[in-house]
């Protein structure tokens, strides 16, 4: 079982740890020029720092030395983390080519399978247990890349990928106490100290960005603890719960993927049609636009925490509430009914009439 006193005292020693090194880190970035500049289809006007995730890896990993975690897998896992750091931090500095950082990932991700920890098997509604066999690697390496490109996909606004990344944790950790999973609940808590002592710095308007550096190693530690945890449930919707927890980042991401394969465009380049910058060309501030993305991270988070322990009757329910969802998300991003949004405007028209009678 749990001690509370000490996971506690972890996510404390990651938040302050985390809080204290962003400062050096920071002027280490400007020092060796590793910082982002201002471009069209940045919302940034001016010169910001990088390499922040440097300081959340440091908060992390001395939050983990306290609890001093042990599991067969963790070597690797370390290994993997470090390879993903350090990948993140050359991209930060000297923009490396896309190859380049799927190497990183494709390397850290090896490390993962090289010690069992593999997507064996996943749960579906009416099938039940399904067996992956000889898919299981390529599964393993699917999600641990997929998800550690959407976490950086969705960094691009002040405490955006921050904030977002600490909702599926804190949902995710949620589920490992539950269901007793202390690895998992070990690694989420600090994971969770760390984003809150960087998102003081990382908020609305940032002093210094997590970087490619943070972005990955968070993509790469969610991918993670999701295949310690959510995978390893045996609940009705097994598969489709890391799926919601993550739905922000994965639906973004897909979206991008088709958007720039329908105009012919590379999927691996960059653009500002996500979802956020969607949000700010709608008319919603910067800080607004925030706290929508967290309020729909923390819906799914919810729903995902819902599907663990439904029963048909009630996984339907929530089923119901993911897919509306899914529906306002696309609305918002403007790739489904040729632009228009009936859903997004009528819950617009409702919440102002709501603000007049107050």
């Amino acid at each position: 079982m749990y001690n509370y006193v000490d996971l506690f005292i972890a996510f404390m020693i990651a938040l302050v740890a985390t809080f204290l090194v962003t400062y050096p880190v920071k002027k280490l970035a400007i020092k060796i020029g590793t910082v982002d500049l201002p471009n069209r289809r940045k919302i940034h006007t001016q010169i910001t720092p990088r390499l922040g995730g440097i300081a959340i890896f440091i908060g992390a990993f001395f939050g983990a030395l306290y609890l001093q975690p042990t599991h067969e897998h963790l070597p690797e896992i370390l290994l993997g983390a470090i390879v993903i750091v350090l990948t993140g931090a050359l991209d930060d500095r000297f923009s490396i080519r896309p190859v380049i950082k799927l190497t990183g990932q494709l390397i850290a991700a090896s490390f993962l399978i090289s010690s069992g920890l593999i997507i064996e098997r996943v749960t579906l509604p009416i099938i039940g247990m399904v067996d992956l066999g000889f898919f299981s690697v390529f599964i393993t390496v699917l999600w641990v890349v997929g998800i550690t490109n959407a976490i950086n996909l969705i960094d691009g606004l002040d405490g955006l990928a921050t904030g977002v990344a600490t909702i599926a944790l804190t949902s995710i950790f949620i589920m490992a106490l539950i269901d007793v999973q202390i690895i998992v609940a070990y690694l989420c808590i600090v994971l969770i100290g760390a984003n809150l002592g960087f998102l003081y710095h990382n908020f609305y308007p940032a002093k210094i960005y997590m970087g490619d550096t943070g972005s990955n190693f968070l993509g790469y530690m969610i991918a993670v603890v999701s295949m310690l945890g959510l995978f390893k449930n045996i609940a009705l919707f097994g598969f489709i719960i890391p799926v919601v927890v993550l739905a922000v980042p994965i639906f973004d991401t897909l979206l991008a993927i088709v958007r720039r394969a329908y105009n012919k465009e590379n999927i691996m380049m960059p653009d500002n049609k996500h979802l956020h910058y969607q949000l700010i060309a709608g008319g919603y501030s910067h800080r607004k636009t925030v706290m929508i993305m967290y309020a729909f991270s923390a819906l799914f988070g919810a729903l995902a925490i819902l599907f663990s322990f439904a029963s048909i009757s009630t996984a339907f329910i929530v089923t119901f509430f993911v897919l509306a969802l899914l529906h306002i998300f696309a609305e918002l991003s403007g790739v489904v009914m040729g632009g228009r949004r009936p859903v997004v405007d009528r819950l617009r028209r409702l919440l102002r009439k709501m603000e007049r009678n107050r």
